[in-house]
């Protein structure tokens, strides 16, 4: 099972001071580069992996998906994400990503913000990922970026983000919010192989960085010049060639 660090109330009580927590999409900065990459929501069913607060969940409602499916591991982040707003559209359920079961050919859309980076198994996740969706259907995707990720704990000194150990796969263990939060690195190659190894065509991959005009907004974004944080990544399963 998933390590649950949302259901901590020291962790809860912290994640929920963050501006992704308390103005939503607005609130991340990565977010209009994400949204950039999805397809048109209208009449789309779609599986949002790892949904936390429901924020991209009841987005995609609002747009015109025709069904959306939240899958979240913590139970007091559901609790939330139904407290904030019913919707016949909307079905949050709890699950362990790491050993979730998908129907087949069920989805033209699947979301994840900020938490495949968990996953100890990707790949067996993104086969699943794979097979969930509809031939054409799409995959967005961001997560913690791999050099990011890299040291045990990324700090700044200075001018400079150490990169220490980016070869070397595997568990990372942190301190945010709570002590000894699990992270998966993996190199960008091995993440990217992962998604084209479960069948799925990369349609586009950012190193995320902010705007000039969020760092005029919000000046102690500069610093994230300095290396990626974020990696976004679509991708997209082929039609079934014809005949």
């Amino acid at each position: 099972m998933a390590q649950n660090i949302y259901d901590r109330e020291e962790f809860l009580a912290g994640y929920s001071q963050l501006p992704r927590s308390r103005m939503g999409l607005a609130g991340a900065p990565e977010w209009p580069a994400l949204r950039a990459l999805l397809p048109d929501l209208q009449g789309k069913r779609v599986l949002d992996l790892g949904c936390g607060f429901g924020w991209f969940s009841r987005h995609a409602a609002e747009h015109g998906a025709a069904r959306v499916l939240g899958l979240e591991l913590s139970e007091k982040m559901l609790e939330r994400a139904r407290s904030m707003g019913a919707s016949s559209v909307i079905e949050y359920r709890r699950a362990d990503l790491e050993t979730v079961e998908l129907p087949e050919a069920a989805f033209d859309l699947v979301f994840s913000s900020l938490a495949l980076h968990y996953i100890a198994d990707l790949g067996a996740l993104l086969g699943k990922v794979s097979r969930a969706l509809v031939p054409g259907g799409s995959v967005v995707v961001s997560m913690e970026h791999p050099i990011f990720m890299a040291p045990s704990q990324p700090r700044w000194e200075g001018h400079v983000w150490p990169l220490d150990g980016y070869f070397h796969e595997g568990e990372r263990v942190t301190d945010w919010f709570t002590k000894g939060v699990v992270k998966q690195h993996r190199t960008l190659g091995t993440t990217l192989n992962l998604l084209i190894g479960a069948g799925l065509r990369l349609t586009h991959v950012e190193d995320w960085r902010p705007t000039e005009a969020q760092i005029a907004t919000e000046p102690s974004w500069a610093k994230e010049l300095e290396r990626p944080m974020f990696l976004l990544l679509a991708a997209r399963k082929d039609e079934a060639p014809a005949g």
